[in-house]
């Protein structure tokens, strides 16, 4: 059985909402982003529940984690209207290139690059943009990577404060500690690099946990999913192999 063929896996459901962990290369929904693909989350999981779903946020092809959809148009709007006023605290793991600081204000305004249905656009509006991000582990790996002649990674906690789009890879590539395995703002020697040592290809970013008020009951609700497999193999290797 491949992986498109494996039950996804539900992380919380109840009467109004269900939160799915999303693998990594599969789109949320139809989008204008990707017209040839032809497997979308919403589908799989509508099919996989025989339930009516209603996307409430995106989370990027690439990008693994979790995904809120709620189960009726009145709740799927409560939950847009929280995510789009900040109601919504979303937690993010990422390895990147370099050493990072301990801790990271990001507040970089990032121009819009789609629209609403997902097309591509050019020279978009500058909307206001944060993240807040720490650091959880640096390692230097004594191999020469494109003109060094060691490579460093870290493997940071990212957190959005506002939701544009890709923020985080955007904000990364910003801050020169682009995200592992993103081939559009990233670095293609490290990535090739990874790839090669470990014989995987991804966007090295997991959406880990969400945290909202309960749209019905207003009590506090906190998500969160494992850690994929190949992000503990990541870390393992770099451990393994890291001069300190």
């Amino acid at each position: 059985m491949t992986d498109a063929q494996m039950p996804l896996t539900v992380c919380f459901q109840d009467d109004a909402l269900v939160v799915v962990d999303k693998p990594c290369g599969m789109l949320v929904h139809r989008s204008g982003i990707d017209a040839r693909e032809t497997t979308f989350l919403l589908q799989t999981l509508r099919d996989q529940l025989n339930q009516s779903l209603f996307p409430v946020h995106r989370l990027d092809k690439a990008t693994s984690g979790l995904v809120i959809f709620a189960l009726n148009r009145d709740v799927a709007r409560t939950l847009s209207q929280a995510f789009e006023h900040g109601g919504i605290t979303k937690t993010y793991e990422a390895f990147v290139r370099g050493h990072t600081p301990q801790s990271l204000h990001i507040d970089h305004a990032l121009r819009d690059e789609v629209d609403s249905k997902g097309r591509k656009i050019k020279n978009g509006t500058a909307r206001e943009a944060m993240t807040e991000l720490r650091t959880l582990t640096s390692w230097t790996v004594p191999e020469p990577v494109d003109r060094y002649p060691e490579a460093r990674y870290s493997h940071v906690q990212l957190q959005p404060i506002t939701g544009r789009y890709r923020q985080l890879r955007r904000h990364a590539k910003h801050i020169s500690h682009p995200i592992l395995g993103d081939v559009r703002y990233g670095k293609g020697t490290h990535n090739r690099f990874i790839e090669e040592r470990l014989g995987i290809r991804r966007l090295w970013l997991h959406a880990k946990q969400v945290a909202f008020r309960h749209p019905l009951t207003d009590e506090a609700v906190c998500i969160s999913s494992a850690i994929p497999a190949d992000f503990r193999r990541m870390a393992a290797w770099l451990e393994s192999v890291s001069s300190g």
